[in-house]
């Protein structure tokens, strides 16, 4: 029995190892070296694909920074037609009504048919006394017909 206790004994003395940490610092030469090889590369792969593209991220929506589809027509905006997927055509005219929007596409058939529109990816700006088809998505209305949230414009005219 004595030796089969010697034994347990034995065997447990050889489970534990004590573990020595030097007092020195755990960030080595090599490991700092190895930090700063780690940054830089991140550093320039951040830099390299931003520079990738020419394509802007505003609020999760791709957005071209400009494209031309021929001399009579142009392109602004984003290509996503998944969330700008309801369309209109018109003059584009400064003022919404009653507070909701900013602009407004005359169409056809009257005020009634005036589609108001905001924007926070183009600058409708530059397109007003303009004919052009606008993307966008409907928004909540509490004035308006119908309320826009503007993504894409094509120039017609």
């Amino acid at each position: 029995m004595d030796n089969k206790a010697d034994n347990t004994a034995q065997s447990n003395n050889n489970l534990v190892n004590n573990l020595h940490i030097s007092s020195s610092s755990i960030f080595t030469s090599k490991l700092m070296i190895a930090l700063v090889v780690v940054i830089l590369v991140g550093i320039g792969t951040g830099y390299v694909f931003s520079k990738i593209g020419s394509t802007n991220k505003i609020n999760g929506v791709e957005e071209p920074v400009d494209t031309t589809s021929s001399k009579s027509s142009k392109v602004v905006g984003s290509s996503d037609t998944k969330t700008f997927k309801d369309t209109a055509i018109g003059t584009l005219k400064s003022g919404g009504i009653n507070g909701e929007g900013a602009y407004h596409l005359v169409r056809p058939g009257g005020n009634s048919q005036n589609v108001y529109l905001t924007s926070s990816i183009v600058d409708l700006s530059t397109y007003v006394g303009k004919k052009v088809k606008v993307w966008g998505q409907t928004q909540k209305a509490q004035t308006a017909g119908w309320l826009m949230d503007v993504g894409r414009v094509e120039v017609l005219e």
